[in-house]
């Protein structure tokens, strides 16, 4: 089964891990930022979030990582790959995560928000205390789907250097040639990675929606 391999690929396990962790942080903050701004009532505000997603949806998220480090020192700018791996993936993943918050802002109730309204609530406020916590229960299992694709779009970093689990496991493959084994481990942990996180945006959507239910 190769278990002596195993050690090597979780050295690179901690990279992958922490790639995810920051990855997702700026991505979810990005979506509902985007996502807000394309809802905004103001012109230019609409303009460039929709610049945005449609750019980076629309193209492919390894030339986006590649640009980020290979072609950025063209203009004095250096990034570290680490840095590279992370703005590739959280501004790919955010754009989509734009959408999320977009289509899950839209689907609250228009009552809700002419009550609101009534209310005389500010636009921010009444989308803070009232469209916000509402879309939030919405937005969590798209969410939860794209976090766990942004775990396994973290492989790619593996072409700008970084020694995480992909990286390490091609480089065993090609001075070993245990490439069954090698791979078999590399989908055993990408797994063993994904699964616990999917469980987790279950149970905290099942939190979420009893919360809003009470």
């Amino acid at each position: 089964m190769g278990f002596d391999l195993l050690p090597i690929l979780m050295r690179g396990m901690w990279l992958t891990v922490q790639l995810t962790l920051v990855s997702a942080g700026f991505a979810l903050l990005i979506a509902v930022v985007a996502g807000v701004g394309r809802l905004a009532p103001w012109r230019p505000v609409r303009f460039l979030a929709t610049v945005y997603v449609e750019v980076f949806r629309g193209t492919s998220i390894l030339v986006q990582m590649f640009w980020f480090f290979f072609a950025l020192p063209l203009f004095g700018i250096t990034l570290t790959p680490f840095t590279a791996g992370v703005a590739a993936l959280a501004l790919n993943m955010g754009a989509y995560g734009a959408e999320i918050v977009r289509g899950a802002i839209v689907s609250v109730p228009k009552g809700q928000i002419e009550a609101s309204i009534a209310l005389n609530m500010s636009p921010s406020l009444r989308m803070i205390r009232v469209v916000l916590p509402q879309a939030f229960v919405l937005m969590l299992p798209p969410f939860g789907n794209l976090i766990v694709e942004l775990l396994k779009a973290t492989a790619l970093v593996s072409l700008i250097t970084l020694p995480d689990m992909t990286f390490r496991g091609v480089s065993l493959q090609q001075t070993t040639g245990r490439t069954l084994e090698i791979f078999t481990w590399l989908l055993i942990l990408y797994f063993a990675l994904a699964y616990p996180l999917t469980r987790f945006v279950r149970w905290v959507e099942k939190r979420a929606s009893a919360f809003r239910g009470a």
